[in-house]
């Protein structure tokens, strides 16, 4: 296997150039889309769109059989990058996409014929937290039996060369808001209600939340907006964000029940309505131990077993967790790939070792072609 990965090398770098030097923001992969679609026809894959939204499913083998699902996101991120508001692969789904596809390549070059089906799931709007809840909602993985995923990891997390057979990532959400007071004039605040006032009120309050201390959870307000040119104008009305993140489902649970209690408190003692809505909701990781030890068996072998690290517990959040929680049912599990990558995820100058990429898709291979010896 690694001597064909090495023959399709300029093939792999190939793609992820051209993955990386055309990103396309969250809802708005269509060319992404128009393009991975080619690929899979390409490698003898029976291919699905979706006509209202991005992303495209590639099915390899026999349909209506045991089937090992292997997932990619797709979405870049909006940053400024040089000076320069554009889209930017600042958080590694060209480099997924391309592990994604290049274990097809494997499998096509090999003329390996698995006993059952791959199913190859390139996914939308990862970062903004709903595009996996909308695939499954398409059903696209209620026949699948295993999943797989995959994300680059920075250096504060593995080294480069070592990969994790499970990512811990934590829960998280937002809850987007409004506060609707009066202006007044700078000279007479008592005619009006200052939003900022308000804000400030919940801020204050969000420092009062306390939940079990041996479980990682933030709340905080990232965003707000409020007043305009005119100084002397006291503002009645300001939108403001709220960042919500716990290590377990159950955490983040009490968490925004707290929080909407807040809000609900603020909006009565400062006699404001205060609408708000929860415009995000990611679930934390639900592991299911056989793919898990699956996946490191695979990492073992292709890296060797002192490369293997312990599973990653990290308190970003990740959609991939939608699919487990919406269909209990599948065994699923995401790879950590050590990579060398720096400074950080999301950073606009983000880079890592190249050279992962052919060790992730030599990890991904073994772990769905193990994946059929154990189940076929």
């Amino acid at each position: 296997m690694r001597t064909t990965i090495e023959q399709l090398r300029p093939a792999i770098f190939s793609l992820f150039d051209h993955l990386h030097q055309h990103p396309e923001v969250s809802w708005q992969e269509r060319e992404t889309t128009a393009f991975v679609a080619d690929f899979l026809r390409k490698h003898d894959c029976t291919v699905t769109t979706f006509g209202d939204v991005p992303g495209v499913v590639g099915d390899y083998g026999p349909p209506g059989s045991f089937t090992v699902g292997v997932r990619a996101d797709m979405d870049a991120l909006w940053q400024e990058v040089d000076g320069e508001f554009r889209a930017n692969h600042s958080c590694g789904h060209d480099a997924h996409m391309t592990m994604a596809m290049g274990v097809l390549m494997v499998l096509h070059a090999q003329n390996i014929k698995p006993p059952g089906r791959i199913r190859f799931i390139f996914q939308p709007a990862e970062e903004t937290g709903d595009g996996a809840l909308t695939l499954v909602n398409k059903q696209v993985v209620d026949d699948v039996d295993f999943l797989y995923g995959v994300h680059l990891r920075p250096i504060q997390e593995i080294p480069n060369g070592t990969a994790a057979s499970a990512i811990l990532h934590g829960a998280a959400g937002t809850i987007s808001g409004h506060i609707q007071g009066s202006d007044a004039h700078g000279a007479r605040p008592h005619l009006g209600v200052n939003a900022i006032e308000v804000a400030a009120a919940i801020v204050e309050q969000l420092k009062g939340i306390h939940l079990d201390p041996l479980i990682p959870y933030s709340v905080k307000m990232t965003q707000l907006s409020a007043g305009s040119k005119s100084t002397n104008i006291i503002p009645g009305s300001a939108h403001f964000h709220l960042d919500l993140r716990a290590q377990t489902n159950e955490a983040i649970d009490r968490l925004f029940s707290k929080v909407e209690h807040i809000l609900q408190h603020i909006a009565h003692l400062y006699e404001v309505p205060l609408p708000y809505t929860i415009t995000e909701r990611v679930y934390a990781a639900e592991v299911h131990e056989e793919a898990r030890l699956i996946m490191a068996e695979a990492i073992s072998e292709t890296l060797g077993a002192d490369k293997l690290e312990p599973p990653i517990s990290t308190p970003g959040a990740e959609d991939f967790h939608y699919y487990t929680k919406e269909r209990p049912h599948l065994r699923a599990t995401m790879l950590g790939l050590g990579c060398g990558l720096a400074p950080g995820l999301h950073h606009p100058q983000m880079t890592f070792d190249r050279e992962a990429l052919l060790a992730g898709i030599e990890i991904l291979t073994r772990t769905v072609l193990r994946t059929f010896e154990r189940h076929v």
